[in-house]
């Protein structure tokens, strides 16, 4: 068995990669909606979030799929939300 300090400082790594990825995701979220700003487009596309739901179902198996659909939906309605702050100050 690991070391706890071992553990979370492996887990501090991990932590320093996903922040910059969901930082980078969010950046092409607000192009996403100025795309959708010049096509006169709903922020909502619920098809495409229910594929990507499932795509990520399949990506994590079976332990942690339930997990990390919490975490997929949380960061989808994140990802609306800073969409229609975009759309609304324009």
């Amino acid at each position: 068995m690991r070391d706890l300090k071992e553990l979370r400082t492996e887990i501090d790594q991990v932590d320093r990669i996903l922040v910059p990825l969901f930082c980078k995701r969010m950046s092409l979220a607000a192009e996403v909606a100025e795309y959708k700003r010049t096509k006169e487009m709903p922020v909502l596309d619920s098809s495409r979030e229910q594929a990507l739901l499932n795509k990520i179902n399949d990506l994590a198996g079976e332990e942690y799929a339930g997990y990390i659909l919490k975490i997929y939906e949380r960061i989808l309605e994140e990802s609306r939300n800073y969409q229609s702050e975009i759309l609304e100050s324009k």
